[in-house]
């Protein structure tokens, strides 16, 4: 079972919820169980179980997640081998940053996911899905309105394009990352109208690196 401890927690909680009661529980229900007070980062956790094979969702009703026999689910991916389901979790601004609400990456329709080849997206570990929104990263091909593929990590080097979170002001960005000393961090647009951010390190949280962008046409 490759899953993460909250992953299996969950899953675990959902197999005895169905058991008690006769029927499966409710996001909210989920969340106050696994001590997770977004409905984003339970609906993320969920489609990572429905991505493995685990569970099976009706978005279309409160109560809509199904469990499922996991060798069942196998034959049925087994013609849908190498594809990569990635979930979009929000929406990330490409230009000056801007408060944004409580986490992170503001919601946008955290139940929707896109489908990708392995060839596309090679990289391990947890990998998830922006929608970009502003012009500042246009020389380096990246788009208002692109999706953006990340690739959840904490540490970056110099000239790698991240998700970076800005603590005190609470703002999110779409920059290339350069440390140039320990005390500062320039984060560069790709635009020749935009200036760089100057951060302290201290102030600032790497939330991914981009590993591909997907255009919208």
């Amino acid at each position: 079972m490759d899953l993460s401890p909250r992953q299996k927690s969950i899953l675990e909680f959902i197999r005895k919820f169905v058991q008690e009661n006769g029927y499966p529980p409710t996001i909210r229900e989920i969340g106050r169980a696994a001590n997770i007070s977004s409905t984003s980062v339970v609906n993320y956790n969920l489609n990572i179980l429905q991505a493995k094979g685990y569970i099976q969702r009706d978005r279309e009703v409160s109560r809509g997640v199904k469990l499922l026999e996991k060798s069942l689910l196998e034959q049925t991916l087994a013609s849908d081998q190498g594809i990569v389901q990635v979930p979009v979790l929000g929406r990330i601004v490409a230009s000056e940053p801007v408060p944004i609400p409580d986490e992170p990456f503001s919601p946008l329709d955290v139940d929707e996911s896109i489908a990708l080849t392995r060839d596309i997206v090679q990289e391990q570990g947890p990998i998830y899905a922006l929608q970009v929104k502003g012009d500042s990263m246009i020389d380096a091909l990246v788009y208002d309105g692109d999706i953006v593929i990340m690739k959840a990590q904490k540490e970056a080097k110099n000239g790698d394009l991240v998700a970076a979170w800005l603590k005190a002001e609470k703002e999110t960005t779409l920059k290339r990352f350069y440390r140039e000393s320990t005390t500062r961090v320039r984060l560069q647009p790709a635009n020749p109208n935009l200036k760089p951010i100057y951060v302290h390190p201290s102030n600032l949280e790497i939330q991914g690196k981009v590993i591909a962008v997907i255009r919208q046409l």
